[in-house]
């Protein structure tokens, strides 16, 4: 029998900057150690030090050399073609998600923009939603409605976004995050039903980030804060997951209305690369719709006597 095979970036903790030889070593390697013979559609063998593949196989089934792949594991991505890369992600059985987290990589150790998306911008605490923006968001009544970027920070939202994560916006004085709430705030694992989950995707959306911007400082500082306060979270940052976060179904336990199970679609936004625009909602005439009416009027109650308590001046 084999141990247990754990990711080099769960066992230390995470170093700022970015190192693309190391990122691409670990992420081929953790995917190397996800695939079975069997999945591969190999014949399966009885001794095997380590879980997944072994370097000759993957290389087997990509139609590469052995030396070539190693080469390619060691984190040496530039120069590499598009279609080695496609042969590499289909040995892997690479998802879209993964697949799109490669080329990114492949993008970033050429120092070219020949796979790269359109260039994100470091959208920050500094940056405010147009005017227009806002009226859209205001405009959704029914759902809670929000502006998040790569990290996860919260960047602008309808009324009833604001309600519905009413414990992510508790400091006025610092940026609502999610993935600090997540992995920080002791109110998360109540309002997650189903926290692993919740936190799966939740760095999985960053470590995707992090693969479309690696020189974002601020997304460094964040996964730095995180893996240094949170051992669940440099556990789940060292797995190297990726995941594509637009469609879904998701559980809740609002402290104010209660149980929620809402649908979710999140929209990339043209006009600002790297920012997605996100609308909950609730199955018509069901018990959670109900819950986020309750919700829409505790918090139109809550801004009025916000308002009512604002001196004049």
């Amino acid at each position: 029998m084999y141990q247990q095979y754990i990711p080099p970036a769960a066992r230390r903790p995470y170093r700022r900057g970015v190192d693309n030889h190391e990122e691409v070593r670990e992420f081929l390697t953790s995917r190397r150690a996800r695939i079975t013979p069997e999945q591969a559609g190999l014949p399966a063998t009885t001794r095997r030090r380590v879980p997944g593949l072994r370097r000759s196989e993957v290389a087997a089934l990509a139609d590469v050399s052995v030396e070539y792949y190693a080469k390619l594991e060691r984190g040496s991505l530039a120069g590499v073609s598009p279609a080695v890369l496609e042969a590499v992600a289909r040995a892997m059985q690479l998802d879209d998600a993964e697949r799109a987290h490669l080329l990114r990589l492949a993008q970033t150790a050429n120092g070219s923009d020949a796979l790269a998306v359109p260039r994100r911008r470091h959208t920050g605490r500094r940056w405010k939603a147009h005017r227009s923006l806002q009226w859209t968001l205001d405009a959704v009544t029914e759902g809670p409605a929000f502006v998040r970027n790569g990290r996860m920070d919260l960047l602008a939202a309808n009324q009833l976004a604001r309600a519905f994560y009413h414990d992510v916006y508790a400091d006025p004085h610092s940026q609502a995050n999610l993935a600090r709430f997540n992995f920080l705030s002791p109110e998360a694992r109540r309002f997650y039903p189903d926290w692993d989950l919740a936190a799966d995707t939740c760095v999985a959306i960053l470590r995707t980030e992090a693969g479309r911007d690696p020189h974002d400082k601020d997304l460094h500082d964040l996964v730095g804060e995180l893996s240094t306060r949170s051992d669940a979270f440099r556990t789940r940052w060292g797995a190297h997951n990726v995941r594509h976060h637009g469609t879904g179904t998701k559980r809740f336990h609002h402290a104010v209305v209660g149980d929620l199970t809402l649908a979710y679609e999140g929209l990339e936004m043209a006009a600002e690369p790297g920012l997605t625009l996100t609308i909950y909602t609730a199955e018509p005439a069901s018990a959670s719709a109900e819950a986020l009416r309750l919700l829409a009027t505790w918090a139109a109650t809550q801004e009025s006597a916000q308002a009512d308590s604002r001196p004049f001046g």
